[in-house]
């Protein structure tokens, strides 16, 4: 079994710079986390593009969208922002029944200490090998069907509606 990563940024993937005190985007982390979490399993990643989810458009989704249908495995990871998480989960969620998918992200970059990344990862990793064919948020520990979840923006969590 492959699990695939399709990577389109978020607050995982940002990094501080200290010129301008502000987070932008590097390169993926992903590899590292997996590694540093020592994963074993089999994984092959794609970086779609590194965006906070506030500048995604309907055509980032189409192409996350596209991507999963395309794609010859069954269990995909997606990295994505939580601020519009839920939007994308539900595109996919109405139009993939077929397979698997996760997707995940960290309130606090990966770079920063006392970050959730790693943490959302390995519950990401085990959501994907467990679950059912649908389409799901992993946040905060939990697992959310693609239409049982929003994200609280006052508590900065993930919760069932």
């Amino acid at each position: 079994m492959n699990i695939q990563f399709f990577i389109t940024g978020g607050t995982i993937d940002k990094v501080y710079n200290e010129l301008t005190g502000e987070l932008e985007f590097g390169s993926t982390h992903i590899v590292d986390m997996l590694n540093r979490g020592r994963s074993m399993v089999d994984t092959t990643s794609e970086v779609l593009f590194l965006k906070d989810s506030l500048e995604m458009t309907d055509k980032d989704r189409g192409l996350i969208l596209s991507k999963c249908i395309e794609s010859t495995d069954d269990k995909i990871i997606i990295t994505h922002g939580t601020d519009t998480m839920v939007d994308t989960v539900q595109l996919l969620g109405e139009k993939i029944k077929d397979k698997t998918i996760v997707l995940f992200g960290s309130m606090i970059p990966y770079s920063i200490d006392n970050s959730d990344a790693l943490f959302n990862l390995g519950v990401a990793l085990g959501a994907v090998q467990n679950k059912g064919n649908g389409v799901y948020v992993v946040m905060n520990g939990k697992v959310f069907d693609f239409d049982k979840v929003t994200k609280n923006k006052e508590k900065g969590l993930f919760e069932d509606c």
